[in-house]
């Protein structure tokens, strides 16, 4: 009896069970027998500077994997500074475990000192919240999370443990195996009505989302797009799900205007959706008169929505149901409007290249970042008016190249999602996109990039103010109020931390400072001044654009 292993313990073993190689997180008095447990782990603990940061690793992890990142905390304000990244996971549809300590039962029935109802508290933000109230359920519990954050839609779970519980005795409980189910195949009269619809169809498109880069789905999805000869319009989330080199690549939809893309998708008598999650794209803001006939191509049924009724559910396998469908249908016609938008849209893209003006045009910015990044590397955006610069004008090659949220769209995501994102591509270079206003959120996590060794570069777009909503009171009022703001020396501040800080003086000046940032061994930390009168710019022009047809 004296080697028995106690609860924390038995967690412990279940984490390693699964598989887990790190918990992103910060002690507390509350979690002290699960940190013990921990330091005689294989387990990595990462300890971060903010609960917020540490939530936004393990999600970026879950994302980049599609294995389930770990963030913990102790209880009461550690456990809500995980809210945010937690439930920015649960809405990106990444997988993740929150596992928060939490005041004994003993003292859950009155008024306690950083007592909180943790279970309600993540319930809403999460696809299972459970305490674990006796020992001997640890090992179910653990294995249920994990299962329930890595099906389809994978998604966030959260455990509380009880600290007296976590002392506890656990018995001859064990860790639960892992299984792996074999994929559900679509059915077969569904598959051949899909096909059917296409091929009647005179001017189909493909809207393809994450739920295809979590299916790893880029082949099937390239295959099925140069056989039948049909555009496709990627999500934000989706971005590298087909090369943007590719003829029938229309590249991003889903910026607040509408955009080349959406020309193609209104001219469309029939979307196929692929992947598809309306929170990233509303079907509000493409078929809000409901004249789209839609085919639902997942591995989830559709969601309810009065502007979202497939007259076709293919629902299993997705690169199954691709292949498929693809053999049944054929198809000669080329888009011919589409292929016109797209030579339109690259005219454009182009345009910028030999821009020197500064400070730099975002587009110019961009242009110069997918020079210096092999296909293979990584971007990470955080949120703010350079997101929607990043989703027009940083064109991928590969899925998950470029992480945005839009599901939560979370600023302060970026350097923390690229510690992670480093820690497991160390190979590859990580650059984190951010406005200055996202980066002062979560900067405090650059001490643990320098701790933990993981050497990426931060961008950061330098205006002074929260950019999109400047952006979006322009437009509406013609004026903005309450969103400038001053900033440190960004050089001063990353030699501070033991960083390296460079400050972009002109146009000619980024490509060369990227090149030196990489190089390093240590982070770095670029601050670029940005022209954003382009926001307003872009306004007057996709207005433009929207009334005249593209010959």
């Amino acid at each position: 009896m004296a080697n028995q292993l106690n609860t924390a313990e038995m967690l412990v073993k279940c984490l390693e069970k699964e598989g887990v190689e790190y918990i992103f997180g910060i002690p507390g008095e509350e979690n002290l027998e699960l940190m013990n447990a921990l330091y005689e782990s294989s387990i990595k603990f990462i300890t971060t500077r903010h609960e917020q940061g540490a939530s936004f690793m393990a999600d970026v992890y879950g994302r980049l994997t599609g294995k389930a990142g770990v963030c913990l905390s102790t209880l009461g304000p550690g456990a809500t500074n995980l809210v945010t990244g937690v439930a920015d996971a649960h809405e990106d549809g990444a997988p993740l475990v929150a596992i928060t300590g939490q005041v004994g039962t003993e003292r859950m029935h009155i008024t306690s000192h950083q007592s909180l109802d943790l279970c309600k508290l993540f319930e809403p933000i999460t696809k299972r919240s459970k305490q674990i109230v006796r020992p001997d359920t640890v090992n179910e519990i653990v294995r249920i999370a994990f299962k329930y954050a890595e099906s389809d839609k994978p998604g966030a779970c959260h455990i509380d443990l009880p600290v007296n519980i976590a002392s506890m005795p656990v018995g001859e409980e064990k860790p639960l195996e892992k299984k792996h189910p074999s994929p559900e195949l679509a059915d077969i009269e569904n598959i051949e009505d899909a096909a059917g619809a296409i091929f009647s169809a005179k001017a189909p498109v493909i809207l393809v989302g994450s739920g295809a880069v979590r299916g790893k789905c880029n082949d099937a999805l390239t295959k099925f797009a140069e056989a039948l000869k049909i555009p496709v319009l990627n999500t934000m989330m989706a971005k590298g799900i087909i090369s943007y080199e590719n003829k029938y690549s229309m590249w991003t939809i889903g910026i607040p205007q509408k955009d080349y893309a959406n020309k193609v998708l209104e001219k469309s008598d029939l979307v196929i959706a692929v992947g598809y999650d309306i929170v990233e794209y509303s079907p509000t803001k493409w078929n809000k008169e409901g004249k789209h006939r839609i085919i639902h191509v997942d591995s989830s049924p559709s969601h309810i929505n009065k502007y979202y009724q497939p007259e076709v559910e293919v629902v299993g396998d997705i690169v199954n149901s691709l292949n498929q469908i693809r053999r049944r249908v054929h198809r000669n016609n080329e888009p011919e409007y589409a292929l016109r938008v797209k030579a339109a849209m690259v005219e454009e893209y182009n345009s910028y290249k030999d821009d020197c003006s500064f400070p730099m045009k975002p587009q110019k910015i961009l242009l110069d970042v997918r020079k210096v990044l092999d296909q293979d590397d990584i971007v990470i955006s955080d949120v703010g008016a350079h997101k929607m610069w990043i989703a027009r004008h940083y064109l991928c090659q590969k899925p998950n190249t470029c992480i945005i949220s839009n599901g939560f769209a979370t600023m302060g995501i970026a350097v923390p999602g690229a510690v992670a994102a480093k820690l497991i591509n160390p190979s590859k270079k990580v650059l984190a996109i951010t406005g200055d206003g996202g980066f002062m959120m979560n900067s405090q996590e650059i001490e643990t990039a320098i701790r933990i060794g993981t050497p990426f570069v931060t961008l950061i777009f330098n205006d002074g103010s929260y950019g999109l909503i400047k952006w979006k009171q322009m437009d509406t009022y013609n004026k903005s109020c309450y969103v400038d703001f001053g900033n440190p020396d960004f050089v001063k501040y990353a030699e501070s931390f033991g960083a390296k800080g460079y400050r972009i003086e002109s146009a000619e000046d980024l490509i060369p400072t990227l090149i030196d940032a990489f190089a390093q061994d240590v982070p770095c930390i670029i601050d670029c001044p940005v022209d954003y009168e382009e926001n307003v710019r872009l306004t007057n022009h996709l207005r433009e654009l929207g009334e005249k047809e593209i010959e």
